[in-house]
């Protein structure tokens, strides 16, 4: 964890910037749920896989919007803000759910950045836990991992 911090630093003092579309990424059909994002190329742990693009709105048009077909695709950025993929994005709109995900999210300089958690060979679908997902999302985790929940959120102990 102490490397992918470190590496996130060092990405934030770089890199400025970049176009919506990534060639290291390509959506096709997923195994766990509709349209999965996948990789194009190998990432290593702690690499940078892409920014999370999509038209910048406030708490109460993403609470509106998140009533709508294409809700899924809301992240929050900040309390006030979020990051709607459905709008301007790219291909980490199609970015799935796992209990046991290969990459996370991450805020850096007003952007949502996603990092590889561990290794990610050509091919494999990039997932992220939606763990902080909106209260109203009651979706049935679809991942199969040995370490799902049965749900996207987690539930309250």
């Amino acid at each position: 964890m102490i490397q992918l911090i470190e590496n996130v630093h060092r990405w934030k003092q770089t890199v400025s910037g970049e176009a919506n579309q990534s060639r290291s990424l390509s959506v096709k059909n997923s195994p766990l749920h509709g349209l999965g994002c996948f990789t194009t190329v190998r990432f290593l742990k702690g690499n940078r896989i892409s920014e999370y693009a999509g038209e910048k709105i406030s708490r109460r048009e993403a609470m509106r919007r998140m009533k709508g077909p294409n809700g899924k695709r809301i992240s929050e950025l900040e309390a006030e803000w979020y990051i709607d993929g459905s709008v301007d994005g790219n291909q980490t709109q199609y970015i799935n759910h796992s209990c046991d995900p290969n990459a996370d999210a991450f805020v850096i300089g007003g952007s949502l950045i996603i990092f590889a958690l561990r290794e990610i060979e050509i091919g494999e679908e990039i997932t992220v836990d939606y763990l902080n997902s909106f209260e109203q999302d009651q979706s049935v985790c679809q991942c199969r991992t040995a370490s799902c929940r049965q749900r996207i959120i987690q539930k309250a102990a």
